[in-house]
């Protein structure tokens, strides 16, 4: 039984749960918060600076309207101006010691309803206090209003155009990132013509072509060692084809006997290893073709169940016509009635809905690192569904299935809703044919609209 590689599909890790978010938005919301900061910190600036500096011309403006009422005050000993007594018992009391030690001064006290008021105070020769008491004037504190709501304003547009730029520095980030991923996918996949940095493309250069690059890089350098390593194994097994086909012959020529038998039967089990692993480097070079024909699927798969095994049960449940590759499909659906009846129990059944393949065996199940990473060659199953067998059925199956644009899948069969530590009841493995197949060039047709 094959483990990893092709085919198979990685479970879910369950852990702790997670908030998944893209580039997009994150750069995005980092720089709305970052704008957000910067306009309210703007905005408290701006209006202090202002608030000041209104109050301090208003300071000044009533020092000079003091001086002007002391002066007349002193002449004519009359208060020409609204606000301006002697010795008014209102006067702040810090205000008003600062004068009695016969200095000019002003101070700024704030009402419940925010808007300050304004004194100024001076000492008279005769010893008494004269004060002048207005509040912050209406015109200035409507300026003030007025400058608050345009700091807002300002500070919203702030906040929505640093979103909308985020939106658009994160969206081409993550535009090429998603570029770069389903190309490295494409790589993974084994189309090895497809480049990751022509792929996001783009004129500026940013630590995404770097990263881009890298994996052009990785993904070259993993190429010449899996060709080199498929060439060594092709090149073994084909060295090896001709002294086995020798020792085949020569193990026709010896009498018969019980030891006759098991040479012939070592050497025939070698023979077919060699054209396997010969058939597997053929697989991983990317150059089989599949040779299409039209055929009924039902019928098929029927015939050749039949020449094979005639206890193993067909049935179609819905028959199709299909454009595929007769001698690869034979092939495929050969391997996975070997892997049922060599490692499950009986009894095996085949079933063909449509464009869908279906072997099924009643045995311990598939182990769980095939199910979690697919077949692989040369590793064999759990000792359950282990025993004979060198791990290549399953792997090029899985390989023939690639060229015929098909994908196959494996899962066990248990009780509805029991867990996977229950015992499995089967092992089924669904041959999905595709609706197009695949050219002589190994590409798909594209359809019209």
């Amino acid at each position: 039984m094959d483990l990893g590689g092709f085919g198979g599909r990685r479970r879910p890790r369950f852990g702790r749960p997670s908030l998944r978010t893209g580039v997009r938005w994150k750069i995005s919301a980092a720089i709305t918060l970052v704008g957000a900061l910067v306009a309210l910190a703007l905005s408290l600036v701006v209006h202090n600076a202002a608030q000041v500096s209104m109050l301090d011309n208003a300071r000044d403006v009533q020092v000079e309207r003091v001086q002007v009422a002391q002066r007349m005050y002193e002449t004519t000993g009359r208060l020409n101006f609204i606000g301006v007594k002697v010795n008014d018992p209102a006067i702040p009391e810090a205000l008003r010691a600062k004068a009695l030690a016969g200095r000019r001064a002003t101070y700024v006290s704030e009402k419940v309803n925010g808007v300050p008021d304004i004194w100024a105070a001076v000492p008279l020769s005769d010893g008494r206090v004269l004060s002048l008491h207005t509040r912050f004037t209406d015109r200035s504190a409507e300026v003030m209003k007025d400058l608050d709501q345009a700091l807002i304003i300002g500070s919203i547009a702030v906040v929505f155009g640093g979103c909308a730029l985020g939106v658009l520095i994160g969206g081409q980030i993550s535009r090429r990132l998603r570029k770069a991923a389903a190309a490295a996918g494409s790589v993974a996949q084994g189309q090895s013509d497809v480049r990751v940095r022509d792929a996001i493309g783009g004129v500026v250069r940013d630590e995404t072509d770097d990263l881009a690059q890298a994996v052009d890089a990785m993904a070259d350098a993993l190429k010449q060692r899996l060709e080199a390593e498929r060439r060594v194994t092709a090149d073994i097994a084909h060295e090896l084809r001709t002294p086995v086909t020798g020792l085949l012959t020569a193990a026709e020529l010896l009498p018969p006997g019980r030891p006759t038998e098991l040479v012939r039967d070592r050497a025939q089990a070698m023979r077919t290893l060699v054209e396997d692993v010969l058939e597997v480097a053929r697989l991983d070079s990317a150059s089989e073709r599949a040779e299409l024909q039209d055929i009924m699927l039902g019928e098929f798969v029927t015939r050749r169940v039949a020449t094979r095994d005639a206890d193993i049960a067909v049935r179609v449940v819905h028959e199709s016509e299909v454009t595929t590759d007769p001698r690869r499909l034979e092939r495929v659906l050969g391997n996975l009635l070997a892997n049922a009846a060599r490692h499950g129990k009986p009894p095996v059944e085949v079933t063909v809905e449509g464009r869908v393949i279906r072997v099924r065996d009643h045995g311990p199940g598939f182990p769980e690192e095939l199910l979690a990473e697919g077949p692989s060659r040369f590793r064999t199953g759990s000792r359950d569904r282990s025993g004979q067998g060198h791990g290549l059925g399953l792997t090029i199956a899985a390989g023939q299935a690639r060229v015929l644009g098909a994908r196959l899948t494996f899962r066990n069969v248990r009780p509805p809703g029991a867990p996977d530590r229950v015992p499995a009841e089967g092992a089924i493995a669904v041959l999905w044919l595709p609706e197009h197949a695949p050219t002589n060039t190994g590409s798909f047709p594209l359809l019209e609209d």
